[in-house]
């Protein structure tokens, strides 16, 4: 058995598909990291200046899907030494790779088995410890036991219904309920549950929560599509749901938005509701209009019980999670 391990300084963020230049914009503006030396192995980005004091918001980008905390180099020489390597370290690790497909495959197969197929809603995150590792050339590879997601490369990917959803917005409430689940330990929202979603046609949300057994009351300017029009758990009501007043709809025990809207009006919107009392229960995507206003994203996350994340399925926009 031939290896060698390699204990790196700094951090090494991977960032979630298609985000790469909005993880760099970030760590450059919201982190103050220098990226002049930064090394890019595809969208796994090593800064071995950064210094990760804790995997809070403060130091940790919502643009990276996971970071490897205590990055390290393994030299190897055959695909078996590399595999002893990693199980003396950790027992679960997860692949993201970006070249050399076929070899980490067959480094995979001599790793203890983990799920990395598409996922079937409702599911569980769990909280067994996942390393992350990439291989850079056919004898090395970076890794870090330690990350920042209970997710394999912080990755929750569903099987798709390309038939029944008004739209592909259904898996971001999929994957933020999820979460809501994982950080806060709450249930999701079922029978005799009262829910409001603002912004709702046409009715991806909406869709997802109903078939939970939920009661949704659904707030456009526009109608969803026919089948939730006609589904006897939706209410639908014609109008803009940010001008309508708490004291006239009642108690929920979810508040949900997808709104397109600025992040302003967005927080006023919550703040107004989560004081008057009538819900304790939030998920709202807070969508960026054009460069992101980064002390906003801090006042959501500074409301008490609240988290705010990247998903999965987010585009230019953040989710923000609050439970009580």
């Amino acid at each position: 058995m031939s290896f060698s391990i390699e204990k790196l300084p700094g951090t090494a963020f991977l960032s979630f598909p298609q985000m790469k230049e909005l993880l760099e914009s970030e760590l450059k503006s919201r982190l103050n990291c220098n990226l002049s030396n930064v090394k890019a192995y595809g969208d796994l980005l090593y800064l071995d200046d950064y210094e990760l004091k804790s995997l809070t918001s403060e130091f940790v980008p919502y643009w990276a899907r996971t970071v490897l905390c205590e990055p390290f180099i393994l030299h190897f020489d055959s695909i078996g030494d590399a595999a002893s390597a990693l199980k003396q370290i950790q027992r679960l690790w997860a692949p993201y790779q970006f070249q050399l497909f076929r070899r980490a495959s067959l480094l995979q197969e001599k790793l203890p088995y983990i799920n990395l197929k598409e996922k079937t809603f409702p599911y569980e995150i769990k909280s067994t410890p996942i390393g992350c590792y990439t291989l850079l050339d056919e004898h090395t590879i970076l890794a870090s036991a330690k990350t920042s997601s209970p997710l394999p490369c912080g990755t929750l990917n569903f099987v798709e219904d390309h038939e029944n959803p008004p739209s592909r917005a259904y898996l971001k409430i999929q994957e933020s309920l999820c979460l809501a689940h994982y950080y806060f330990n709450v249930p999701l929202p079922s029978a005799n549950q009262r829910c409001l979603e603002a912004g709702a046609c046409p009715g991806g949300w909406t869709w997802v929560l109903a078939n939970l057994g939920a009661d949704v009351f659904a707030v456009d300017r526009s109608e969803l599509v026919p089948s939730l029009m006609n589904n006897p758990r939706v209410k639908f009501m014609a109008h803009d749901a940010f001008t309508l007043k708490c004291e006239d709809l009642g108690e929920f025990d979810w508040i949900f938005s997808d709104v397109i809207c600025y992040p302003e009006r967005l927080l006023e919107w919550v703040k107004m509701w989560i004081e008057s009392g009538k819900c304790r229960r939030f998920i709202c995507t807070i969508k960026m209009q054009g460069e992101i206003n980064w002390q906003i994203v801090k006042q959501f996350e500074e409301i008490p019980y609240s988290k705010v994340v990247h998903l999965n399925y987010n585009k230019h926009e953040l989710t923000f999670i609050h439970v009580e």
